[in-house]
């Protein structure tokens, strides 16, 4: 966490850089709003995800603080999250109260002489040109207050002279700090640190870097791009070195989030065996999907279906449409099409629709 006696003051490192970007990240968004709905459970273990119920086979959308303590992470199954934290409320996704939350965020942050670019709920980058505010800092810290302020929600920033840079700061923000990731300390701060450590590197990508010797941040960006892209790929290998080498955007973009696509999915209590009924749940999914295409007001371009086998085995097929629409009736005939290219002989555990729209 940044610390500081005083503001404002210009390091010789806010002089030389002429561009900053800043990484607003909320603290446990999804639990924070329901917390401060629902008073009573601020300070308690608090998980959002499904429908509320155990017994569903949903995951964690996000876990509070205290749930974390006990090993309770986003995208674990509710079952095991409960069995680690039984003492945890838990309570369903509620989507539409969270972008009313996200949108009252990002209309504060469009009050700072920045450039927001919205890229999640609950996280945005800010570009800066050093207007208004003596350091990045300083910035910082006045979005942090008036996002409090405004909205009672806590938040995390992180400073960089790029895209990457400022991401990765915030994780050594969080929660609710402010923290500076740059050329100048990126080495001394995560050169030993596994690759894995990286945004954009899982733990399977770290292995097959690690088969090739590559095991700390500043090995991987030491490496040759060609190299790795022999293993990983011609478009990957590369690119994962300049993740090493903390390269991205300097320039940040200033349009409204647009979400690329809307989509629904189920996770059954019982594996499905009856590939008809898997077609009735399929139709049903298309059919809610159509609703929120209708919402938007956006035509659809492809319409995608995900099939996850029992036990744990996920499988996508998507369709091109002849045209682009948002008629339910043509939404519904491709998901169901699309889901004729599945192994109809194999037991269902989740299914889900996607609907992609025409890019803007």
């Amino acid at each position: 966490m940044f610390s500081s006696p005083t503001w404002p003051c210009v390091s010789r490192e806010t002089v030389r850089v002429s561009r900053w970007v800043l990484h607003v990240d909320l603290d446990q968004f999804l639990a924070a709003v329901e917390q401060l709905r629902h008073p009573e459970l601020a300070g308690r273990p608090v998980i959002v995800g499904g429908s509320g119920d155990p017994t569903d086979r949903a995951v964690v959308a996000t876990a509070s603080y205290e749930a974390r303590e006990y090993g309770v992470r986003s995208g674990m199954p509710l079952r095991l999250a409960v069995r680690r934290c039984p003492d945890a409320v838990l309570l369903p996704a509620d989507n539409p109260t969270y972008e009313a939350a996200s949108a009252e965020v990002m209309a504060v942050l469009r009050e700072f002489p920045v450039v927001v670019e919205v890229i999640g709920w609950d996280e945005a980058f800010l570009g800066w040109d050093g207007a208004g505010y003596a350091s990045p800092e300083e910035l910082a810290f006045a979005v942090r207050a008036e996002v409090k302020e405004r909205t009672r929600l806590s938040c995390a920033v992180g400073i960089g002279d790029n895209t990457l840079r400022a991401k990765m700061a915030t994780g050594f923000a969080k929660p609710g700090g402010i923290h500076r990731l740059t050329a100048h300390n990126w080495f001394s701060t995560l050169g030993g640190s596994p690759t894995e450590a990286l945004s954009g590197i899982g733990a399977k990508t770290a292995r097959k870097l690690a088969d090739l010797g590559l095991h700390t941040v500043s090995q991987l960006a030491e490496a040759s791009p060609t190299a790795v892209g022999r293993t990983l790929g011609p478009r990957m290998g590369p690119y994962y070195v300049s993740l090493a080498r903390g390269m991205g955007r300097t320039e940040v973009e200033g349009t409204p989030y647009v979400p690329r696509s809307r989509s629904r999915e189920t996770t059954f209590r019982e594996n499905l065996d009856d590939w008809s009924r898997v077609r009735e749940e399929i139709s049903a999914l298309a059919l809610r999907v159509a609703d929120d295409v209708v919402e938007e007001r956006r035509d659809v371009a492809r319409v995608g279906v995900k099939v996850r086998y029992a036990p744990f085995l996920t499988r996508t097929r998507s369709i091109t449409l002849p045209e682009a629409t948002r008629d339910a009736a043509v939404l519904e005939a491709a998901a169901v099409e699309v889901l004729g290219w599945f192994d109809p002989a194999k037991p269902v555990r989740l299914l889900g629709v996607r609907a992609e729209f025409v890019e803007p």
